[in-house]
């Protein structure tokens, strides 16, 4: 299944929407990426979190922060799904699963919450 770019992108920002404001509210110094694909050594990657998670930080960590990353990548996803709908589907669980990780929620916690 393929998207065009602004379909992929437009798919994540509908994720992002779906998860309740008070947590997006919550969400601090982040910032969502799309790449086309993964770093070469893990190629079916579908996203990563790569940040301080928001349970981890202390009063200095502001002080001159870059932004936390979550970057989905659209190649592994699109080759995993065979309909828009999965797609869209698979999406959602990985932005929540990524946005998870800012929370301070590992991938253990995660795949008994079920968004593993």
């Amino acid at each position: 299944m393929h998207l065009t770019d602004d379909e992929f992108e437009s798919a994540v920002a509908d994720a992002l929407d779906s998860i309740p404001a008070d947590l997006t509210e919550a969400m601090d110094n982040v910032v969502v990426l799309v790449e086309r694909e993964p770093p070469e050594h893990d190629p079916d990657l579908l996203g990563v979190y790569d940040g301080i998670p928001l349970t981890e930080r202390d009063s200095w960590w502001g002080a001159g922060a870059l932004p936390d990353r979550i970057t989905i990548f659209q190649g592994p996803l699109e080759r995993m799904c065979s309909s828009a709908e999965e797609l869209r589907n698979e999406i959602a669980v990985t932005v929540v699963h990524e946005v998870a990780h800012h929370f301070g929620i590992d991938d253990e916690q995660l795949h008994e919450l079920g968004w593993g």
